[in-house]
């Protein structure tokens, strides 16, 4: 007999919004994160390819490479690549900006050996008190080139996933997306990986009448219709504009259930699917799998 398949999805059908989550990996991304993933119900997969805290660049294990992505490939999975945190392009420090350029072309390149359709870069911050133009000037002399470097058929996208609005962010609230969007051409492989608990930590009140909606339209209205790719569906510890990023179960949260079915009925998100990053280990995250998926029912 072979490996319960991923997901809960009948066969040969799709859903409107694949769910998931980030699956750990270490000893084997295969053998440990396909395993993670079957028993959340995954739809959906995100994982790491290097140490998310560090800067090493690590080749990979071909089979387990393979086996990754002809299992994604079979049972239509959709896999992601969170890049390092550390990745600040818009750093005044050199040799933070250098190993940064190395540890997102590695992603990128790992992304491609796997299978997955995009990568999630945080989009950094202006430090040493430089003007945000810039740092901005550097994020363009430094990542357009990588992205240039996307020229196969099957090269991830770049996914820039906001910050909660701490210090000095570069890209927090909506309209950020706008001259961070300019500064790299708008280039065709440049999408967003929204954060639903950093959105709301930055400012946009996702619980009021239609606030998801809302904060849905100015997206769309900053960077044009078809660049939201992945959503990462976290709830909040905190209150709207607490500028944290303290991720909670969902609906247990400040967000609550409501603006994640709201999040799954807008057409900005037909086809995008939903990789939890939330609390509480393997039960809480199938916890959160499921109401995310009997939230997308109703």
């Amino acid at each position: 007999m072979g490996p319960t398949p991923l997901g809960t999805t009948p066969p040969g059908t799709t859903p409107r919004n694949p769910v998931g989550g980030h699956v750990p990996v270490a000893g084997g991304l295969a053998s440990v994160g396909l395993s993670y993933a079957r028993d959340l119900g995954a739809e959906t997969v995100q994982v790491f390819v290097a140490n998310p805290r560090g800067w090493a660049t690590p080749p990979g294990n071909p089979k387990q490479d393979e086996e990754f992505r002809a299992a994604c490939a079979a049972e239509n999975i959709p896999a992601y690549v969170h890049a390092p945190y550390l990745i600040n392009f818009g750093s005044h420090t050199e040799a933070t900006v250098e190993k940064s350029v190395d540890s997102l072309r590695h992603s990128l390149r790992r992304a491609r050996a796997i299978g997955a359709l995009g990568v999630v870069v945080h989009t950094g911050s202006a430090t040493g008190g430089r003007e945000r133009a810039v740092a901005l000037a550097q994020v363009r002399e430094r990542m357009l080139p990588l992205l240039d470097e996307l020229t196969h058929d099957d090269d991830p996208f770049l996914l820039l996933e906001s910050t909660a609005g701490q210090g000095a962010s570069l890209c927090s609230r909506t309209w950020d997306f706008g001259p961070y969007f300019e500064a790299l051409n708008s280039h065709p492989k440049l999408g967003i990986c929204l954060d639903t608990c950093h959105i709301f930590a930055a400012g946009h009140d996702l619980t009021g009448p239609s606030g998801m909606k809302q904060t849905l339209d100015l997206l769309v209205d900053t960077v044009g219709e078809g660049r939201l790719k992945l959503v990462h569906a976290n709830d909040s510890k905190d209150v709207v504009g607490a500028h944290k990023d303290r991720h909670e179960n969902i609906g247990t949260g400040h967000i609550g259930e409501e603006p994640f079915r709201e999040l799954m009925l807008h057409p900005a998100t037909e086809g995008v699917p939903l990789i939890i990053e939330t609390p509480g280990g393997k039960e809480g995250h199938a916890a959160d799998v499921a109401r995310l998926k009997e939230l997308r029912s109703i």
